[in-house]
Order: structure tokens, then C-alpha cells, then sequence
């Protein structure tokens, strides 16, 4: 009941014992009314004191719910800022972690002496693991948010030698729009799927042959890389690298001293889902670069042993095509899943060859040169209960033809090149990991390595892979 009705039943109360009371007075009369009055003016105030409490209360759960509204404003971009950095990390320092590697290995021939016949060596690091035991290249990683535009990484690798180099040094955006960002430092090529990925998330404990012969084992360039993500249901991205060519397949700091760009590379990705078990993605990509001098030592023919230096000056084109295909049931990895991945490369090289630079044995001469070559793998990984996977890795490698303009010539032979010599290395390779949580992991490797004429080298490895502190996660 509302005070008004109070009110009016009230003054209805007072009026009805003023109706009963038929023998009252005048000033009987006067008193009533007097009284009625009062009772009219006591509740009036009341009421208006209530009505200005109501307004009061009114205007207080206003402001509250303002500041509600903001807190919850604010809280909603401090969640949107968290979350564009790996766990681990907080406003003011950057994620710290290091990756532990070591191996031990048992090879039938010295990995020394390890060449990949038919194809020219890269300078890169492309020979097995070292024979006994060894600290293999461990990771010093570091990364933060310069702010809500820019995203800071570097990475340091420590090599068994005691070296320290840097793996990866750059700053990518993280404020764009429509899809877009922009990387720009030192990093791995997108070219290939495996050159992107760091070794310690590797499937197996070395680069497949043709990562080997086409990329050094893994190409880090110094440059700017532009990559577009489509807004579509079908993954789409697409990208452009613009480098230095410091690194075969161009040639060590570009082989000269230039202003612009010694390497280009251009990708494209596309992927989906096939119900909602199975994931897949395929990539091209095209890589250019135009080495000077890019050197290389191979030995004469003259049985000495003599180790000669020679050097190509040219144009070198890559093309890359990769796939990957992910099952696990119901999407849930956790029990088992399966992983199939492959790369195929074809590299065409041409230009000038200059043979024994130093005039070590036979002097220095320079013909045409042109190779046309290929390379491939594929291996696939199961999980076949959690924390076991067992894969299996096959490698063929195809030496193509190769054309020398001093040997057609006739000014020296086929013997003089013999790294070149026509050859289809292959190699497989066989493991099995147990990965006790996200951060261990122990494998065993087996593998027979053809990829000198005439020898198989038989080569066991056991590896472990620690990880420390917060570490962003992989790529697809």
C-alpha cells in the first residue's frame, strides 16, 4: 500500500468518527479538522522526504553502474592486451626461455668427412650429429611487446663450440588490420614449410637431405617479409620476403657490397579442415637470388688429394611445394594423432664457374655453368598412446644434369669436378620419442644415409630436448 492511500484512509477514518459523533460540538468540529490538518501536513513532508531518498538512491545506482561499465571496458582491453602475449609474460618483462639440446651418436663413417655427392656443399651446417656424446645447438630466446603495435624477438643459438650467433633477431606488427603484418630482422625464410620451424620442434634430429642441398640445412635471412591472412573459411595467406642473400643459396654477406635486395622469395598457403577430425595445408613457394662467388672446395684429379677452391657467380631459382596433413580423433590430440609431411624442391642454377680460385693445382679457369635439380621427402609421425610417437622418414635426392663449359670445352674433365658427378642420394631414417610433458623430450634415431657412392653410413642417435622458462607455441 502505497503512503497516499495510507493518507486517504486515514482521513476517511477521522472523517467517519466525525459522522459517528452526531452530538459534537462546533469547536469539537474545529479540533477535527485542526487534527486532519496536521495528519495531511506530517505525511506531505513524509512523503517528500521518501520521494527525495528515492531520487538520491536513483542517481547513486547510476553512477555505480557507470563505473561498472568502465571497469569492465577497462578490463576487457587489459584481457585483449594479455592475451596477444605468450603466457608467462607480464607488462614490463620479456618472456625468457632456453631450449637444452644434446645427443649422442654412433655413425659407421666419420661425419667429417660427409658429403651429399652430386650436389655443390652449401657452407650451412649440413653433416650429422658428431660421433659420442655432445651438447648439440641449444636456444636463448627472448620476446615481449614493445607496445600495442610492435612485438619484439631474439634469439640466440649457442653452438657446441662455444660460438653464439643469432638465429633470429626481429620485430614483427601486431596492431594492423585486415590481415596484414609486416616482419622485418633476421628470420627464417618462409620458403618450405620445415625452414620455418626451429630445430628443438623438428620430428626427427637433423634437416632432410634436400633442406640440405637447396637451403643450407635452414636459411635465415636479413630482410622484411609482408604476409596478408585472407578473411575467408578456407585458410589463405600469401607473402613476399625481400632479403640480403647472405646465406646459400645466395652467397656469405651476398657475395658483394650493394645497395637493395639480394633475395626474393614469394609464398602462398592454403589449408582446411576435413570434418572434424582431419586438418591439412599446402604451400608454394618461389625463391630467387643472384650469388657472387659463392664458394665452394671440392678435390683434383690428379690423386694428390689436392683440395681446390671454386666459385660460381650466377642466378639461382627455387620452387617449393609443401604439405602437411594432421588426424586426430574428434580433434583431440591428447591420446593419438597422426602427422604426414612432405617437401618437394627443384632448383635451376646458371651462370659462370670459375675452378681452382687459388691456382692450387691446375689454375684458374672459368666456363659456363647450368644445373637443373630436385630433391624431395616425406615422413610421417604417429602417436600411438600419450606422450610415445614412432615416424618413419624417406629422402631421395636427384643430381640431374649439370653442364660445364670447361669440361665440353675440353679444358679440363669430369674427373676435375667430382662432387658434381652425376648421383641420386637417398636415406631413411626411422625414431621414437616419449615426451613426458610439453617441455621433454628423449628420442631414439636410426638411419642408413646413402649419400656418398658406394657407402652406407649406418648412424644411431639418442637426443634429448629440454625446454625452460615461457616459450611461444609452433606453427601448424
Amino acid at each position: 500500500m502505497s503512503i497516499r492511500n495510507a493518507t486517504a484512509l486515514a482521513i476517511a477514518a477521522a472523517l467517519g468518527a466525525s459522522q459517528a459523533a452526531y452530538a459534537a460540538t462546533e469547536d469539537d468540529l474545529k479540533e477535527l479538522r485542526e487534527t486532519v490538518r496536521q495528519l495531511k501536513e506530517l505525511y506531505e513532508k513524509r512523503i517528500e522526504a521518501l520521494e527525495k531518498r528515492l531520487q538520491q538512491t536513483e542517481q547513486s545506482a547510476g553512477k555505480a553502474a557507470a563505473a561498472a561499465a568502465s571497469a569492465e571496458t577497462t578490463a576487457n582491453q587489459a584481457v585483449v592486451q594479455a592475451s596477444s602475449r605468450p603466457a608467462g609474460e607480464n607488462a614490463f618483462n620479456p618472456g625468457v626461455s632456453l631450449i637444452l639440446n644434446g645427443a649422442y651418436g654412433n655413425l659407421s663413417r666419420d661425419p667429417a668427412r660427409f658429403r651429399i655427392n652430386g650436389f655443390a656443399p652449401t657452407l650451412g651446417e649440413v653433416g650429422p650429429p658428431s660421433r659420442g656424446l655432445s651438447l648439440g645447438e641449444s636456444e636463448l630466446a627472448f620476446a615481449a611487446n614493445v607496445d600495442h603495435y610492435f612485438r619484439g624477438v631474439l634469439i640466440a643459438a649457442l653452438a657446441p663450440d662455444d660460438r653464439i650467433g643469432v638465429e633470429e633477431g626481429y620485430v614483427h606488427t601486431i596492431g594492423l588490420s585486415n590481415g596484414f603484418s609486416v616482419k622485418a630482422g633476421r628470420f627464417f625464410s618462409g620458403v618450405g614449410y620445415q625452414n620455418e620451424t626451429h630445430a628443438h620442434a623438428w620430428d626427427f634430429i637433423d634437416a632432410p637431405l634436400a633442406n640440405k642441398v637447396f637451403l643450407g640445412n635452414q636459411l635465415a635471412e636479413d630482410g622484411v617479409q609482408l604476409r596478408w591472412v585472407a578473411p575467408t573459411e578456407l585458410y589463405f595467406d600469401a607473402g613476399l620476403e625481400l632479403g640480403r642473400g647472405r646465406k646459400f643459396p645466395g652467397a656469405p654477406d651476398g657475395g658483394r657490397s650493394k645497395n637493395g635486395f639480394g633475395s626474393g622469395n614469394v609464398f602462398a598457403h592454403l589449408g582446411g579442415d576435413i570434418g572434424a577430425s582431419t586438418a591439412w595445408r599446402a604451400g608454394l613457394s618461389h625463391l630467387r637470388t643472384a650469388p657472387q662467388e659463392r664458394n665452394y672446395d671440392d678435390f683434383d684429379s690428379t690423386g694428390t688429394g689436392t683440395r681446390v677452391t671454386n666459385s660460381f657467380s650466377g642466378r639461382s631459382r627455387l620452387w617449393a611445394v609443401d604439405g602437411i596433413l594432421k588426424w586426430a580423433p574428434n580433434g583431440n590430440p591428447t591420446e593419438t594423432n597422426f602427422k604426414l609431411q612432405g617437401e618437394y624442391f627443384r632448383r635451376n642454377e646458371s651462370g659462370n664457374l670459375t675452378y681452382d680460385v687459388a691456382a692450387a693445382s691446375l689454375g684458374r679457369r672459368t666456363g659456363s655453368y647450368a644445373s637443373r635439380q630436385s630433391g624431395w621427402y616425406l615422413h610421417g609421425v604417429y602417436q600411438f598412446m600419450p606422450q610415445w610417437r614412432a615416424g618413419y622418414r624417406y629422402d631421395r635426392l636427384y643430381a640431374g644434369t649439370t653442364r660445364l663449359g670447361l669440361v665440353n670445352s675440353g679444358a679440363l674433365s669430369a674427373a676435375d669436378f667430382p662432387i658434381l658427378g652425376a648421383y641420386s642420394p637417398t636415406r631413411n631414417s626411422w625414431m621414437l620419442d616419449w615426451s613426458p610433458s610439453e617441455f621433454s623430450r628423449v628420442r631414439v634415431q636410426f638411419a642408413r644415409d646413402r649419400s656418398q657412392p658406394g657407402a652406407t653410413d649406418n648412424q644411431m642417435f639418442l637426443q634429448y630436448i629440454m625446454s625452460l622458462g615461457a616459450h611461444g607455441a609452433h606453427k601448424f
